[in-house]
């Protein structure tokens, strides 16, 4: 078993490793296991192929031929939920600019004046003012915990999974249609991302990847009790890339709409009133981060990170190219810069990794 793993790894580094500018650079496989990564997915596109493979590090973890290893997606979960809200937009059914407590219910909040100011556009921009959770969104107590606010609504950038909950409710609301039914008929079916869910599906009892903890510790695969647009989505590399491509070209969406899911509106200063050098360059606009880049121009991203499960995308539209990768390690978003590197040789580093890594200044 070890053998064979250890010739997918080879074949599939070689064979599908976007080739080096020169001999210096590391492969994926050299990569992950500098950094103990056990598991890593990876897809990329660019205007002239597409390359996908999985790849492990581990001796108790065969990589599968098929790239059908299920991992958690965590905040990778967003863009696919911010499409669907664009998508209902565009059809007149949601309005976007609306207070959300005209939708669905405001109860969990402390301060319910500034809960009523909320709407689509202040939770896609992640300036709703409220906090990441209330309480682990895993938990039994958090669905009846208070949430508090940090900021008022559209002051400042905090990045804010309870907002996009709150958002969720209210698209279900509207719809009549639980989250997970309405991604599977307008994204999952369409376009054909058979492995991806926001549930747990049953093929997950063995597709499903186990997470690792920086020491190693296998803390297996991790059950949500609830389907939650922020951090619950399950998937595969080849099948997030297909919704990258669908979201590189705006499919489904009006030109204004692809345009303004693009466009920055904030400065993403991810600590509030402690920036750092790196946050200069990153901004957030509706359901994705931008850096502005003076080689690529505008960079969009999304990065996940469930704990022991971390991801990243990334896509470059003046060259029509993305990458994204999975990982089932806390070790994951260590590799950010190398990958870059690999995959898209700019001459100066991204600030994406910085913003990602870099701890909140004292």
């Amino acid at each position: 078993m070890r053998i064979f793993a250890l010739l997918l790894i080879i074949t599939v580094t070689f064979s599908c490793a976007p080739k080096a500018t020169n001999d210096i650079k590391p492969t994926t496989a050299e990569i992950a296991d500098s950094a103990k990564i056990p598991l890593i997915q990876v897809a990329f596109r660019n205007k002239k192929e597409f390359i996908s493979f999985e790849l492990s590090q581990s001796d108790t973890i065969v990589a599968s031929i098929d790239e059908n290893s299920v991992f958690q997606a965590a905040s990778l979960s967003k863009p696919i939920f911010s499409y669907i809200v664009f998508l209902l937009a565009d059809r007149g059914v949601f309005d976007i600019d609306k207070p959300l407590a005209k939708y669905t219910g405001i109860e969990r909040f402390e301060n319910r004046e500034w809960a009523s100011k909320i709407t689509a556009r202040t939770v896609l921009t992640h300036k709703t003012g409220l906090p990441n959770w209330a309480t682990s969104p895993s938990s039994d107590e958090w669905p009846s915990s208070i949430v508090k606010f940090k900021f008022r609504p559209d002051s400042a950038f905090s990045y804010s999974g309870e907002g996009y909950y709150l958002l969720q409710k209210a698209v279900e609301e509207v719809t009549g249609k639980s989250l997970e039914q309405l991604t599977t008929e307008e994204v999952f079916i369409p376009f054909r991302m058979d492995h991806t869910s926001y549930e747990w599906k049953d093929e997950y009892d063995t597709l499903a990847a186990d997470g690792f903890t920086r020491e190693g510790e296998n803390r297996g695969k991790g059950r949500h009790p609830r389907a939650n647009s922020a951090y619950t989505l399950r998937t595969t590399a080849r099948d997030y890339s297909k919704f990258l491509d669908v979201l590189m070209e705006g499919k489904g969406l009006k030109k204004e709409t692809h345009q303004q899911m693009f466009s920055p509106v904030t400065k993403a200063v991810r600590f509030s009133g402690k920036p750092r050098e790196c946050d200069s360059a990153i901004y957030w606009a509706m359901g994705v981060g931008i850096e502005k880049d003076t080689e690529f121009g505008d960079i969009i991203f999304h990065w996940g990170d469930n704990g022991n499960f971390k991801a990243l995308f990334i896509i470059i539209p003046q060259k029509k190219s993305h990458l994204v990768y999975f990982t089932n390690s806390a070790r994951g978003h260590d590799i950010i810069d190398q990958m870059v590197d690999l995959y898209f040789s700019p001459k100066s580093p991204f600030k994406i990794g910085p913003w990602v890594n870099q701890p909140e200044p004292n």
